[in-house]
Protein backbone atom coordinates (compact mmCIF):
# COMPACT_ATOMS: atom_id res chain seq x y z
CA UNK A 1 0.00 0.00 0.00
CA UNK A 2 1.27 3.43 -0.85
CA UNK A 3 2.46 6.07 1.87
CA UNK A 4 1.71 8.72 -0.50
CA UNK A 5 0.39 11.83 2.06
CA UNK A 6 -1.20 14.30 0.11
CA UNK A 7 0.57 17.65 0.89
CA UNK A 8 -1.88 20.71 2.50
CA UNK A 9 -3.33 23.06 0.85
CA UNK A 10 -1.61 26.60 1.74
CA UNK A 11 -5.47 27.27 2.74
CA UNK A 12 -5.34 24.10 4.88
CA UNK A 13 -1.87 24.53 6.61
CA UNK A 14 -3.04 28.10 7.21
CA UNK A 15 -6.57 26.96 8.73
CA UNK A 16 -4.45 24.51 11.07
CA UNK A 17 -2.24 27.06 11.94
CA UNK A 18 -5.05 29.30 12.71
CA UNK A 19 -7.05 27.01 14.81
CA UNK A 20 -3.68 26.45 17.13
CA UNK A 21 -3.31 29.70 17.50
CA UNK A 22 -6.96 30.22 18.92
CA UNK A 23 -6.44 26.96 21.26
CA UNK A 24 -3.07 28.23 22.66
CA UNK A 25 -4.29 31.63 22.98
CA UNK A 26 -2.28 33.53 20.58
CA UNK A 27 -5.35 35.10 19.10
CA UNK A 28 -7.31 35.31 22.30
CA UNK A 29 -10.98 36.88 21.74
CA UNK A 30 -11.54 40.03 20.42
CA UNK A 31 -8.11 40.28 19.22
CA UNK A 32 -8.38 42.04 15.24
CA UNK A 33 -6.95 39.38 12.78
CA UNK A 34 -4.85 41.59 9.64
CA UNK A 35 -4.46 39.18 6.67
CA UNK A 36 -1.99 40.46 5.47
CA UNK A 37 0.04 40.66 8.52
CA UNK A 38 -0.81 37.34 9.57
CA UNK A 39 -0.04 36.09 5.69
CA UNK A 40 3.28 37.56 5.87
CA UNK A 41 3.54 36.18 9.23
CA UNK A 42 2.88 32.58 8.41
CA UNK A 43 4.53 33.28 4.75
CA UNK A 44 1.80 33.08 2.50
CA UNK A 45 -0.49 35.97 0.71
CA UNK A 46 -3.27 37.26 2.42
CA UNK A 47 -5.62 35.28 0.03
CA UNK A 48 -5.21 31.80 1.63
CA UNK A 49 -5.53 33.75 5.17
CA UNK A 50 -9.18 35.43 4.23
CA UNK A 51 -9.98 31.41 2.89
CA UNK A 52 -9.05 30.10 6.29
CA UNK A 53 -10.97 33.15 8.08
CA UNK A 54 -14.29 32.38 6.26
CA UNK A 55 -14.24 28.78 7.26
CA UNK A 56 -13.35 30.01 11.13
CA UNK A 57 -16.45 32.92 10.60
CA UNK A 58 -18.97 29.57 9.60
CA UNK A 59 -17.84 28.01 12.98
CA UNK A 60 -18.40 31.21 15.34
CA UNK A 61 -14.70 31.62 15.67
CA UNK A 62 -14.63 34.89 14.53
CA UNK A 63 -16.59 37.43 12.93
CA UNK A 64 -16.28 40.24 10.09
CA UNK A 65 -16.92 43.40 11.66
CA UNK A 66 -17.26 46.57 9.17
CA UNK A 67 -14.23 49.10 9.02
CA UNK A 68 -12.15 46.20 11.93
CA UNK A 69 -12.09 43.34 9.35
CA UNK A 70 -11.70 39.89 11.25
CA UNK A 71 -12.27 39.44 15.27
CA UNK A 72 -12.49 36.58 16.97
CA UNK A 73 -15.26 36.04 18.57
CA UNK A 74 -15.89 36.05 22.56
CA UNK A 75 -16.54 32.69 24.32
CA UNK A 76 -20.49 32.66 24.71
CA UNK A 77 -22.31 30.87 27.61
CA UNK A 78 -25.54 30.77 25.53
CA UNK A 79 -23.33 29.37 22.22
CA UNK A 80 -22.36 27.15 24.28
CA UNK A 81 -25.65 25.83 25.59
CA UNK A 82 -27.04 25.43 21.98
CA UNK A 83 -23.92 23.75 20.47
CA UNK A 84 -23.99 21.30 22.88
CA UNK A 85 -27.46 20.06 23.19
CA UNK A 86 -27.19 19.50 19.34
CA UNK A 87 -24.18 17.26 20.39
CA UNK A 88 -26.49 15.18 22.81
CA UNK A 89 -29.12 14.43 20.24
CA UNK A 90 -26.67 13.17 17.67
CA UNK A 91 -23.77 11.38 19.70
CA UNK A 92 -26.66 9.47 21.11
CA UNK A 93 -27.75 8.56 18.03
CA UNK A 94 -24.26 7.89 16.99
CA UNK A 95 -23.27 5.72 19.97
CA UNK A 96 -26.16 3.80 19.86
CA UNK A 97 -25.37 2.54 16.21
CA UNK A 98 -21.84 1.97 16.81
CA UNK A 99 -21.37 0.67 20.50
CA UNK A 100 -22.64 -3.03 18.76
CA UNK A 101 -20.84 -2.80 15.93
CA UNK A 102 -17.78 -2.42 17.53
CA UNK A 103 -14.78 -5.01 16.06
CA UNK A 104 -12.08 -6.20 18.41
CA UNK A 105 -9.45 -4.44 17.08
CA UNK A 106 -11.31 -0.73 17.17
CA UNK A 107 -12.00 -1.59 20.81
CA UNK A 108 -8.43 -2.50 21.23
CA UNK A 109 -7.16 1.25 19.32
CA UNK A 110 -9.85 3.06 21.49
CA UNK A 111 -7.93 1.40 24.69
CA UNK A 112 -4.73 2.68 23.58
CA UNK A 113 -6.14 6.29 22.93
CA UNK A 114 -6.99 6.21 26.55
CA UNK A 115 -3.72 5.72 27.06
CA UNK A 116 -2.33 8.02 25.82
CA UNK A 117 -5.16 10.26 27.16
CA UNK A 118 -3.21 9.19 30.86
CA UNK A 119 -0.17 10.45 29.38
CA UNK A 120 -0.84 13.78 27.75
CA UNK A 121 -2.82 14.79 31.14
CA UNK A 122 -0.39 17.95 31.91
CA UNK A 123 -0.56 18.55 27.61
CA UNK A 124 -3.74 20.55 27.72
CA UNK A 125 -3.31 20.95 23.84
CA UNK A 126 -2.31 17.33 23.17
CA UNK A 127 -4.84 15.93 25.10
CA UNK A 128 -7.95 17.90 23.69
CA UNK A 129 -6.91 16.15 20.26
CA UNK A 130 -6.30 12.46 21.98
CA UNK A 131 -9.45 13.35 23.26
CA UNK A 132 -11.32 13.95 20.26
CA UNK A 133 -10.01 11.20 18.59
CA UNK A 134 -11.45 8.72 21.52
CA UNK A 135 -15.10 9.99 20.43
CA UNK A 136 -14.68 10.13 16.77
CA UNK A 137 -13.02 6.48 16.81
CA UNK A 138 -16.64 5.20 18.33
CA UNK A 139 -18.75 7.98 16.64
CA UNK A 140 -16.76 6.50 12.83
CA UNK A 141 -18.35 3.18 13.83
CA UNK A 142 -21.86 4.16 13.43
CA UNK A 143 -21.18 4.37 9.45
CA UNK A 144 -23.39 7.43 9.07
CA UNK A 145 -20.69 9.68 7.25
CA UNK A 146 -23.21 12.44 7.36
CA UNK A 147 -24.15 12.67 10.77
CA UNK A 148 -20.24 12.21 11.68
CA UNK A 149 -19.84 15.25 9.48
CA UNK A 150 -22.48 17.37 11.30
CA UNK A 151 -20.32 16.01 15.15
CA UNK A 152 -16.84 17.54 13.11
CA UNK A 153 -18.27 20.76 12.57
CA UNK A 154 -19.69 21.26 16.14
CA UNK A 155 -16.66 20.07 17.46
CA UNK A 156 -14.64 22.40 15.54
CA UNK A 157 -17.17 24.86 17.00
CA UNK A 158 -16.55 24.25 20.23
CA UNK A 159 -12.88 23.49 20.32
CA UNK A 160 -11.80 26.75 22.49
CA UNK A 161 -14.53 26.24 24.91
CA UNK A 162 -13.14 22.54 25.31
CA UNK A 163 -9.69 23.48 25.67
CA UNK A 164 -10.63 26.24 28.64
CA UNK A 165 -12.27 23.04 30.66
CA UNK A 166 -9.69 21.39 30.42
CA UNK A 167 -6.99 23.71 31.68
CA UNK A 168 -8.48 22.57 35.12
CA UNK A 169 -6.71 19.97 36.89
CA UNK A 170 -9.25 18.79 38.93
CA UNK A 171 -11.54 18.77 34.93
CA UNK A 172 -8.63 16.80 33.64
CA UNK A 173 -8.68 14.32 36.20
CA UNK A 174 -12.30 13.99 35.68
CA UNK A 175 -12.57 13.74 32.13
CA UNK A 176 -9.69 10.75 33.19
CA UNK A 177 -12.12 9.18 35.44
CA UNK A 178 -15.05 9.62 32.54
CA UNK A 179 -13.25 7.61 30.04
CA UNK A 180 -12.35 5.13 32.11
CA UNK A 181 -15.80 4.03 32.86
CA UNK A 182 -16.55 4.97 29.00
CA UNK A 183 -14.08 2.04 28.01
CA UNK A 184 -15.56 -0.47 30.22
CA UNK A 185 -18.87 0.59 28.61
CA UNK A 186 -17.39 0.15 25.42
CA UNK A 187 -15.69 -3.47 26.55
CA UNK A 188 -19.52 -4.82 27.85
CA UNK A 189 -21.09 -3.66 24.91
CA UNK A 190 -22.99 -1.18 27.36
CA UNK A 191 -24.24 1.82 24.73
CA UNK A 192 -26.28 3.59 27.54
CA UNK A 193 -23.65 3.48 30.44
CA UNK A 194 -21.50 5.40 27.76
CA UNK A 195 -24.25 7.96 26.50
CA UNK A 196 -24.83 7.91 30.35
CA UNK A 197 -21.15 9.32 30.65
CA UNK A 198 -21.24 11.58 28.07
CA UNK A 199 -24.65 13.40 29.29
CA UNK A 200 -22.49 13.63 32.90
CA UNK A 201 -19.38 14.94 31.61
CA UNK A 202 -21.60 18.00 28.83
CA UNK A 203 -23.38 18.84 32.04
CA UNK A 204 -20.21 19.30 34.12
CA UNK A 205 -18.77 21.18 31.22
CA UNK A 206 -21.52 23.52 30.85
CA UNK A 207 -22.10 24.73 34.02
CA UNK A 208 -18.11 24.90 34.66
CA UNK A 209 -17.92 27.15 31.79
CA UNK A 210 -20.86 29.08 32.16
CA UNK A 211 -19.75 30.22 34.93
CA UNK A 212 -15.96 31.06 34.04
CA UNK A 213 -17.33 32.82 31.02
CA UNK A 214 -19.36 35.09 33.53
CA UNK A 215 -16.30 35.79 36.08
CA UNK A 216 -14.10 36.54 32.77
CA UNK A 217 -16.99 38.52 31.13
CA UNK A 218 -15.13 37.89 27.81
CA UNK A 219 -13.75 41.13 28.24
CA UNK A 220 -11.97 41.88 24.54
CA UNK A 221 -8.39 42.17 23.96
CA UNK A 222 -6.84 45.05 22.64
CA UNK A 223 -4.21 43.85 20.22
CA UNK A 224 -4.48 43.63 16.52
CA UNK A 225 -2.47 40.00 14.80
Amino acid sequence: MSSFERPKTAQEAVLAEIRRQLLDGRLAPGVSIRPDALGEELGVSAVPVREALRILEGEGHVHYRPHRGYVVATLDGDDLIEIYRIRELLETEAVRRAVPRLRADTVARLREIVHEMDEAQDDVISLTAVNRRFHFTVFEAAEMPQLVRVLRILWDSSDRYRLRYLMSPENRQLVHDQHQRMMEAIASGDAQSFIDESQKHRAHAIAALAEAIAVSGSEPAQKTA
